[in-house]
C-alpha cells in the first residue's frame, strides 16, 4: 500500500504529503563518510598504551618496587636491584595487559551503545549506526529519538523537539517543514525547520536532511558531550574505596612503626627502611580497585555477549539483588511478530492461518477498515498484521485503496483507547473514517445498545480465553468542513472484532520457572485485555491468581495499591503512566524491582525502578536513556540470563576478595613477627613481588573466569542494602589467612633448627607460603556454592597460574644465583615435602572450615 499523508491545520494531528526522497546513493555516502569523517564528537575515551603504562608507573607498589632496589643499590647488592627492576617491568607489562583487555572490552561496549539512526539510501530504508550519517542524508525522525545530527526539515507531522541540551529552555519547541526564509538558524524558537543534534523528538515525526555532522553540529561546535556521565559511584565502589583506605592507613601506618622498630632496636635504617617498604607492600591492597574494574567492565562485556547491555555499572551489582521482573507481554515475553487468527462479523467466525489466501465476502469490510486505521507505513506490530492480511486475503479486490489520501488522525488517549484517521478518497469532500481499539472504547463510539454490547462482550472473552488479543473495528463518514475535537463526534458503525495472536518466544516458560526457583517473583504489565493477559500468564508461567486492571489502580489510593500487589502478578489495560505508580507500590512493598520498558511514557518508571531495563531493538532513545540496562535482542530471557551472570560476578567478587584479604595475612604476618620477636629478617621485597605475581593474575584473571555454579540460581537474591563484603567474608578471609600464616611460621622454626639454619627455614616456609597462596585460590573457590564440588570444576586460567608459579617456584630452588638472590639453602627432598605438606595442610584446613560454614545456608549469600 502506498497512502501518503496530507498537512492538517489541526495541531491535534497533522499530516505532510511528501514522500521521501530516494536518499544519498551508498557509494556517494562513503565517499562522504571518508572525507569528513564519522558523526560524532571529538572524544577520547579510550586510553592508548602510552596512558596505560604511565598510570601503570604511577602504581604505589610500582613505587616501593623502585624505592627497594634503590635501598638495595645503596647497600651495594647489585643483583637484588636489578631483580626488582625486572619484577617492575613484569609488574607493568601485567598491567598493560589487562588494563588493554578491560579497554577492549570497553571499545566493544560502546560500539553496541552507539545510537541509530533511520536514514534512506538508494531509496531504501535502512537502519544504521548514526556515526556512519554524513551531510545530504535524509533521516526519518520519531518521538522518543534524539536528533542524531544537525539537519533541516523536509516534512513534518505535528512535531516537537525539546532542545534544553542546547538552549537550557526544557519546554518542547514546534518545528514545521518549509518555514519562511526569515527564520533564525539557531538553536530555539517556535515553527524554524532547523532540528539540532542532541536534542530530543516530544512528539510527531518528520523527515529531514542532514546539513553537518560531528563537529560541525551546533553541539559540536559548543562542545558539549552528549555521552550521559554517571557522577555518583556505585555503593559497590564506596565499600571498595573504604576497606582499600582501611587496609592502606593500617598498612602504612605499621610500615612507619615497623621501620623505626627496627632502626632503633638495630642501628640498621637502610635495613628498616627495607623491612618497612616490604611490610607496605605486603599490606598495601592494590588489587581491590584493579580487580573491581576487570570484574565489572568485563562482566558488562559478558552480558553484551547475551545481548545485554549494562549502561551503569550499579546495574550489575544490583541485579544480584532483584526480587521482582516486571515485563512487558508484547515483545518482550512474545515474539512481537502479531498475526490475524479470527475474525468475528455479526455471528460469523473465521479462523485465519498463514494459507489463507482469500476471505469471505462478509469479512471484507472488516479488514479493509482495520487497515485504513492502521498507519500507512506501520511500525507496529499489530497494524502490520492487518496490512499484512489485507495483501494476503483481498488482494485484487475493491478493498485496498492504495490512492487514497490520509487527511487527519485521532491518537489513542488515555481516557479513550481507541484511534481513528480520516481519509479523502474522492473529489466529493466526502471523508471515510476508520477507527480501531479496545472493544469497549469502539463500542461506545458507536453508541451501541446493551444488546449490542453483550454480543460484543461474549466475542471477546471467547477470543481472550483463547489467549487471542481483541481489537474492534467501526467506521464512518465525514462531509462538513473542518474536524471535530473529539471522535465521539463522527457517527460510527461497528463492523467487527479482530484476533491477534502473539506467541510466547521460546524458553519463556523455562526462564519464568528459573526466576521462581531463584526467589524472583514475575509480573506482567500490559494494555490487553484481563483475559488475554492471564492466558498468556498461565502459558508463561507466571502466577495468575487475580488480574488488576487499570481501571482498578486509577480507583485506589497509594495504600490500597501497596496492598493489592502484594498478591497480584498480572496487570492489564494499564497505561504507561500507570506503570511508574506500579513500580512505586512494588518498592514500597520492599521488592528490589527491575523494569521493562520502550517508549517515551515509560521513562518515569524504567527511571525510578531500582533496575530500568529499556527494550534495544523498539526501544525509544528516551527509554534508553532512563534505564540502566538495554535488551538489545528484547528476549525476556536474556534479562534472565543477565540476572544469572550479575549473580555469577556477585559470587565470584566474594572469591576475588575474600582471596585477597586471606593472602596478604601471611605475606604482612612473615614480614612483621620476625621483627616483634627478635628474629633475622625473612621475607624481603624481592619475596613479596615473587607472591604477587601470582596474587594478581589470580584475583584478577583466575576468578573472574569462574563459571557459575549450577546453583546459583537456586539461591533466594541478595537481601538489599546488605553488604557485599560482609563482616562474615572480612572474618573468614583473615582466618584462611592466619592458618596459611600458622603453617609457615611452623615450617620455617622446624627447617631454622637443621643444619642450613634461617636460610632452610626461609626455603621451607616460602615453599609452604607459595603452596598456601594457591591453597587459599582453591579454597576461595568454594565459597558460596557447592563448597568442596567446585574444587574439580574447570578454569583454565586457574591451571596457567598454577604451572607458571611452580616453575617459578622449582627455578628459585634449583637455580644457584636465583637461590642465593632469594636468601635460601639447599633443600633436601624430606624439607620440599615437609613443606609442601604444610601448605597443602593448611589448604585442608581451610576448606573444611568453609564446608562447615556453608553446611547452615543463609539467606541472600550468592
Amino acid at each position: 500500500m502506498n497512502q501518503t499523508r496530507e498537512a492538517s491545520g489541526n495541531g491535534r494531528a497533522g499530516f505532510t504529503n511528501q514522500a521521501p526522497g530516494a536518499g544519498l546513493a551508498a557509494d556517494e555516502a562513503a565517499a562522504r563518510l571518508r572525507r569528513d569523517g564519522p558523526n560524532e564528537l571529538p572524544q577520547d575515551q579510550r586510553r592508548r598504551l602510552p596512558r596505560i603504562v604511565w598510570d601503570a608507573v604511577r602504581e604505589p607498589m610500582l613505587q616501593l618496587l623502585l624505592a627497594a632496589g634503590f635501598v638495595y643499590l645503596l647497600l651495594g647488592n647489585l643483583a637484588e636491584a636489578l631483580i626488582l627492576l625486572g619484577f617492575a617491568v613484569l609488574n607493568v607489562a601485567m598491567v598493560v595487559v589487562q588494563e588493554a583487555r578491560t579497554e577492549t572490552a570497553l571499545a566493544a561496549l560502546r560500539e553496541l551503545a552507539s545510537p541509530q539512526a533511520m536514514v534512506w539510501r538508494d531509496g531504501q530504508k535502512m537502519r544504521l549506526a548514526a556515526r556512519e550519517l554524513v551531510a545530504g542524508d535524509v533521516i526519518d525522525l520519531e518521538e522518543g529519538e534524539r536528533v542524531p545530527a544537525d539537519a533541516v526539515l523536509l516534512k513534518a507531522a505535528s512535531l516537537q523537539a525539546d532542545e534544553a541540551l542546547l538552549t537550557g529552555e526544557s519546554v518542547p519547541v514546534r518545528k514545521l517543514a518549509g518555514a519562511g526564509q526569515n527564520v533564525e538558524t539557531v538553536p530555539g524558537g517556535e515553527d524554524s525547520p532547523f532540528m539540532w543534534a542532541g536534542s530530543l523528538i516530544t512528539g510527531g515525526s518528520g523527515t529531514a536532511r542532514v546539513t553537518a555532522t560531528g563537529p560541525r553540529t551546533a553541539i559540536g561546535r559548543i562542545g558539549h558531550s552528549l555521552s550521559s556521565v554517571e557522577t555518583a559511584p556505585p555503593p559497590l565502589q564506596v565499600q571498595m574505596r573504604r576497606l582499600v583506605w582501611l587496609f592502606a592507613a593500617a598498612g602504612i601506618g605499621a610500615s612507619v612503626l615497623l621501620a623505626v622498630a627496627y632502626g632503633l632496636k638495630h642501628g640498621q635504617w637502610l635495613q628498616a627502611v627495607l623491612a618497612g617498604i616490604t611490610l607496605a607492600m605486603a599490606t598495601l591492597p592494590q588489587e581491590f580497585p584493579l580487580v573491581l574494574t576487570i570484574f565489572l567492565v568485563l562482566g558488562a562485556w559478558r552480558m553484551s555477549r547475551q545481548h545485554v547491555l549494562a549502561r551503569r555499572a550499579s546495574a550489575i551489582e544490583a541485579l544480584g539483588t532483584a526480587t521482582l521482573l516486571c515485563t512487558d507481554k508484547t515483545g518482550t515475553l512474545t515474539r512481537n511478530r502479531m498475526a490475524v487468527a479470527q475474525l468475528a462479523v455479526g455471528g460469523e467466525r473465521l479462523t485465519v492461518t498463514e494459507a489463507t489466501d482469500a476471505l469471505p465476502e462478509a469479512f471484507h469490510e472488516l479488514v479493509e477498515f482495520s487497515i485504513l486505521a492502521s498507519r500507512p507505513d506501520p511500525f507496529d506490530p499489530m497494524e502490520q498484521a492487518f496490512h499484512r492480511l489485507g495483501q494476503q486475503g483481498l488482494a485484487n479486490t475493491e478493498h485496498l485503496h492504495a490512492d487514497w489520501v490520509l487527511a487527519h488522525g485521532y491518537p489513542l488517549q488515555p481516557e479513550l483507547l481507541a484511534m481513528s484517521q480520516a481519509w479523502r478518497g474522492s473529489a466529493s469532500g466526502v471523508h471515510v473514517i476508520a477507527a480501531k481499539g479496545a472493544p469497549e472504547a469502539v463500542a461506545d463510539l458507536c453508541h451501541m445498545d446493551e444488546a449490542g454490547l453483550e454480543a460484543v462482550r461474549r466475542g471477546v472473552a471467547e477470543m481472550a480465553a483463547a489467549g487471542l488479543r481483541v481489537l474492534a473495528v467501526a467506521k464512518g463518514t465525514h462531509a462538513k468542513p473542518g474536524w471535530p475535537e473529539i471522535q465521539h463526534d463522527f457517527d460510527f458503525t461497528f463492523l467487527g472484532l479482530a484476533g491477534l495472536a502473539d506467541p510466547l518466544r521460546p524458553g519463556v516458560p523455562e526462564a519464568v520457572a528459573a526466576c521462581r526457583g531463584a526467589g524472583i517473583g514475575v509480573a506482567m504489565m500490559t494494555g490487553d485485555h484481563p483475559v488475554t493477559a492471564l492466558a498468556i500468564a498461565r502459558q508463561a508461567g507466571i502466577e495468575a491468581k487475580r488480574v488488576l486492571t487499570g481501571t482498578e489502580m486509577a480507583e485506589m489510593d497509594d495504600a490500597a495499591l501497596r496492598a493489592a500487589v502484594a498478591d497480584t502478578r498480572v496487570f492489564a489495560r494499564i497505561m504507561p503512566e500507570q506503570k511508574l505508580r506500579l513500580v512505586q507500590a512494588f518498592a514500597a512493598n520492599g521488592e528490589v524491582v527491575a523494569m521493562t520498558g520502550d517508549g517515551v511514557n515509560d521513562a518515569p518508571s524504567l527511571k525510578a525502578a531500582h533496575i530500568g531495563v529499556a527494550m534495544g531493538g523498539r526501544g525509544t532513545d528516551v527509554a534508553r536513556e532512563a534505564a540502566s540496562l538495554v535488551l538489545l535482542d528484547d528476549d525476556f530471557t536474556s534479562l534472565v540470563a543477565a540476572i544469572r551472570l550479575g549473580r555469577r560476578i556477585d559470587a565470584n567478587l566474594r572469591k576475588a576478595f575474600s582471596y585477597i584479604l586471606a593472602v596478604h595475612v601471611p605475606i604482612a604476618g612473615m614480614s612483621l613477627i620476625p621483627v616483634l620477636l627478635g628474629w633475622p629478617l625473612l621475607l624481603g621485597p624481592v619475596h613479596v613481588v615473587f607472591l604477587e605475581m601470582i596474587i594478581d593474575p589470580a584475583s584478577s584473571i583466575v576468578f573472574e573466569a569462574e563459571k557459575a555454579d549450577g546453583a546459583i540460581m537456586a539461591r533466594p537474591p541478595r537481601p538489599p542494602g546488605a553488604a557485599l563484603f560482609s563482616l562474615g567474608l572480612l572474618a573468614g578471609g583473615l582466618m584462611q589467612g592466619v592458618t596459611v600464616l600458622g603453617a609457615a611460621l611452623l615450617v620455617f622454626l622446624l627447617g631454622a633448627q637443621g643444619a642450613g639454619g634461617e636460610a632452610t627455614g626461609r626455603a621451607m616456609a616460602f615453599i609452604t607460603m607459595v603452596t598456601g597462596n594457591l591453597g587459599l585460590v582453591l579454597s576461595n573457590r568454594a565459597l558460596g556454592g557447592k563448597g568442596l564440588a567446585a574444587l574439580p570444576r574447570p578454569n583454565r586460567a586457574l591451571g596457567i597460574v598454577m604451572g607458571i608459579a611452580a616453575v617459578a617456584l622449582v627455578l628459585t630452588l634449583a637455580v644457584a644465583q636465583l637461590r642465593d638472590l632469594f636468601g635460601f639453602a639447599p633443600l633436601p627432598a624430606s624439607g620440599v615435602a615437609m613443606a609442601l605438606l604444610a601448605g597443602l595442610a593448611s589448604l585442608a584446613v581451610n576448606a573444611m572450615a568453609i564446608a562447615m560454614r556453608q553446611k547452615t545456608p543463609r539467606g541472600g549469600s550468592v
